[in-house]
Order: C-alpha cells, then sequence, then structure tokens
C-alpha cells in the first residue's frame, strides 16, 4: 500500500440523505468497535438551514418517521415536518375516489413532508466527528477492488482504502458503470414537473392524488400552506409547460387540479426530471454495496423511493452490526440483501404497477382503476392494504 493512501473501516461514496443516514444508524457501535466511517460528498453540507419558498421535499412515510425516531433524530426533524393527515386519491372527470386517513390507521400522520435540506440539516448536525470524518467537497474517480477490501482513487490524486464501500452517489452513478455493474432502465416516456406552489384555501394536512389521462399528480402539503406539485406528463408536453409564463401554467395546473384547494395563488420555480424505472442489476459484491437510487430509482408518483431506500439503509446497519464476520464479509451482506429483496419487489412493483394503471387513457384501465377507487373506498381489507404500502409497512409488522 503507498503511503499516501490512508484506511478506514468503512466509506460513503455519497454524503447526501441516504449516505448521511447510514453513517449515523452505525456511529453509535461503530465507536465501541473502533470502526471509521468516512463520507464522501462531491458538495459541502450547508453550514445552516435556510428556508426557502422553493426548497425540494421527500414525503417520508410512516414507516421512515419510525426509523428516524429510532435513529434520535426525529424530535429534530419534526419541527419543520408538515403531517399528512389524509390522502385523498381521484380520477379527473369520474366519480369514483378512495380517502386515506391517520385517524383510520391509527397512527398520528400517514406521512410527513419535510424539506430537504432539513432532513439534511438534521443529519449532519447528529454525526459524531470522532467517528465521522468528511471528504468534501471531493469526488470518487475510481473504485479498485483489493483483497480485503477498495481502494478509492479521488479527484486530486489522493487514495483510500476501506474494508467495506458503499456506494450511495444517485441514480447517474457513473463508478457504477465503471465497475461493470448493468442496470435494468424501464423508460416512461414521462417527465415530472415539480415546483411549489399556494393556494387560496388551506390544505389542512390533506395529500392529493390526482389521475388524468395525461399522467398522474400529487400536491403534497408543506409548511406555510405551501403544496409540493408532482407532475407527470409526456416529455414534450412536461417541456411545453415548463417554458410557459407562470400565469398560463397556473391556468393550466388549475384546470388539471381542480379546485380542492381553492384557487392556485402563486407558483414557484419549476423543474423538470426524465422519468424511468432503473434497477441495478447488482446491489453487493465481496466489500462493495450499493445503496440508494444508486441500487434503484423509482417513480415519484406514489412517493416510495427515498423510502426503500432508507428501509435498506436500517437493514444494512443492523445486518453489518450483528454480524460477527469482519466488515464487507460477503455472506453478510447477502443476508443483507435477502432480508430485504421481498421488500424491494413489492415496492418497485406496486411503484411500477400504480404508475402504469394511472398514467393509462386506455378505456379498459381506465375503467379498472375507477373500479379499483371505489374498491379501496369501499373495502375495508383492500384499503388498509393501499394504506399499509404508502405508509412505508407493506412487508412489515403492526405499527
Amino acid at each position: 500500500m503507498p503511503e499516501s493512501a490512508q484506511r478506514v473501516e468503512l466509506a460513503i461514496i455519497g454524503g447526501g440523505l441516504v449516505g448521511a443516514s447510514l453513517a449515523l444508524a452505525l456511529q453509535g457501535e461503530a465507536k465501541k468497535r473502533g470502526w471509521r466511517i468516512c463520507l464522501i460528498e462531491a458538495f459541502t453540507p450547508g453550514s445552516g438551514y435556510q428556508p426557502s419558498y422553493d426548497a425540494r421535499s421527500t414525503a417520508l412515510s410512516f414507516g421512515s418517521q419510525q426509523i428516524y425516531q429510532r435513529l434520535g433524530i426525529w424530535p429534530q426533524i419534526a419541527k419543520h415536518a408538515e403531517p399528512i393527515k389524509q390522502i385523498h386519491v381521484s380520477d379527473r372527470g369520474r366519480f369514483a375516489a378512495a380517502r386515506l386517513s391517520a385517524a383510520d390507521e391509527g397512527v398520528p400522520a400517514l406521512g410527513y413532508v419535510v424539506e430537504n435540506a432539513w432532513i439534511g440539516e438534521c443529519l449532519w448536525q447528529a454525526l459524531d466527528q470522532s467517528v465521522v470524518s468528511w471528504r468534501s467537497p471531493a469526488q470518487v474517480t475510481r473504485l479498485d477492488a483489493l483483497g480485503d477490501g477498495y481502494r478509492l482513487t479521488l479527484h486530486d490524486g489522493t487514495e483510500l482504502d476501506c474494508d467495506l464501500a458503499i456506494l450511495a452517489e444517485g441514480g447517474r452513478s457513473g463508478l457504477r458503470e465503471q465497475l461493470g455493474i448493468n442496470v435494468k432502465q424501464t423508460p416512461y416516456d414521462q417527465s415530472a414537473l415539480i415546483a411549489n406552489v399556494s393556494t387560496r384555501e388551506a390544505h389542512a394536512g390533506q395529500a392529493f392524488e390526482r389521475f388524468t389521462d395525461d399522467g398522474p399528480m400529487a400536491m403534497l402539503p408543506l409548511a406555510g400552506n405551501r403544496s409540493a406539485l408532482v407532475w407527470t406528463r409526456s416529455t414534450a408536453d412536461a417541456e411545453r409547460l415548463l417554458g410557459v409564463p407562470d400565469a398560463a401554467f397556473i391556468e393550466q395546473l388549475q384546470l388539471a387540479f381542480g379546485y380542492r384547494l381553492g384557487a392556485i395563488s402563486q407558483i414557484g420555480e419549476r423543474h423538470l426530471y426524465p422519468l424511468a424505472l432503473v434497477e441495478a442489476q447488482e446491489q453487493i459484491r465481496p466489500h462493495l454495496v450499493v445503496l440508494g437510487n444508486a441500487a434503484h430509482s423509482l417513480h415519484p408518483i406514489a412517493g416510495q423511493g427515498y423510502n426503500l431506500s432508507l428501509r435498506d439503509t436500517i437493514a444494512l446497519a443492523d445486518c453489518l452490526l450483528d454480524s460477527a464476520a469482519p466488515l464487507g464479509d460477503f455472506a453478510t451482506l447477502q443476508g443483507y440483501l435477502r432480508s430485504q429483496q421481498l421488500d424491494q419487489q413489492l415496492t418497485v412493483g406496486f411503484s411500477d404497477q400504480v404508475t402504469r394503471l394511472f398514467s393509462s387513457g386506455e378505456p379498459l384501465r381506465v375503467a379498472g382503476r375507477n373500479l379499483g377507487l371505489l374498491g379501496l373506498d369501499l373495502l375495508p381489507p383492500a384499503k388498509r392494504w393501499f394504506a399499509r404500502q404508502a405508509m412505508g409497512l407493506g412487508t412489515r409488522s403492526q405499527p
């Protein structure tokens, strides 16, 4: 090993929400075991939380709230978390609708909508600097397998060796490609328009899933009586809507969403994201784990992507801490993947099928989804199953 190469037990490539959550989940026991954790992130974490009208947000499921409660940071996150008390699911121009409520499920909220910057701030502030070190801004340009771990080459030429490398750098991972990890990509031929909006009437903790022949949309409650809009359209139409003036955009959004929250009074900065289901064909190798969007990237309309990644993260942490084998042991990593295989299959399948069913204008599918929505509202077992999927509890025990 060259003198320039330092060594840590765990190197997490990507210090965003997934990477930082893993470091937090491990740090207490890591300190006892003498593990050193290094987070490598392309962007320097902010020095403080700055509220912004246009801040991007994440819908944390009830299950994710429980994970952050276990990790000890939910009281802090909750200071800027907007509870989802009801979810209203409807099909534009048709009678059938379904309504899910926290009260019916016996929980304080079905989920919570939180700005990404605030989740990140809470995570970064909770990390123990005596265990977790940072390399930022920094990029890993190369990953090479060693007999007992991996060697990371950084953009400045320095090297870092580790017992276990975690690849959590997002859905467009260049390192994943460099390692020869193939991905299965299923395009939806859609793009998502993301923006924050204000309405004349208070959202009162309501989230809306609205399905149209042109694609689904979601309106999620945010603090300050804002709502986070995710509007899925064909890519060509989404690009058109991205470029129209605010007044024209609000007019078309109002037509598609209706007046359940009254008139739309303000629209924030719009962003456009092409959509596809992306699944890595390998998530583990000896001394390597692919995690987060680098492992699976889902359609945002069902709100499942980050919540699945967080469940993967806590399952990985539990498997590593429960194992007496050396860090990076392949059998331990296989055990982690087995423990999450059903959750991943059900969640990816649920998200994909909901997207396809509710993005179609075909008469048979339209009739089928209307019967499905009507059944959800009339049949308690079906409604309970759907609610548990939305709450991130589909393969978990009762809360």
